[in-house]
């Protein structure tokens, strides 16, 4: 028996990262696909969470999709949808400045999201 039963997952964000999902900016996240983050499926909860902070913004899961790069995710989904702050090359680099290369073989995930109330 599979459970289906959303669940809510805390993660961490940087602040500018989370003032964009905040605002409703930002409705692409993306990550390492790490094991802790196998199964992460629409309709889940993440709570984002500034670290060492209280402040937390709840988002839902509509949709995850994985990529062999984070170049590919970027061209797959839109750099506008993952940071509309900052062009593509840009979003590139701050990314791998984040998750080095042995991390980004992992392969990447784009998790779509919409903030919630």
């Amino acid at each position: 028996m599979t459970d289906t039963t959303a669940r809510v997952r805390e993660l961490h964000l940087y602040r500018k990262y989370f003032e964009l999902v905040a605002a409703g900016t930002k409705t692409i996240e993306v990550r390492v696909k790490y094991p802790h983050l196998e199964g992460l499926a629409a309709g889940d909860t993440i709570r984002f969470r500034i670290k060492g902070t209280e402040e937390t913004c709840d988002v839902r899961v509509l949709r995850v999709a994985e990529y062999e790069s984070f170049e590919a995710l970027l061209d797959g989904e839109g750099p506008a949808k993952v940071n509309p702050s900052a062009i593509r090359d840009e979003q590139l680099a701050n990314i791998r400045a984040i998750y080095p290369p042995e991390k980004e073989a992992l392969g990447a995930l784009a998790i779509e999201m919409e903030r919630l109330d």
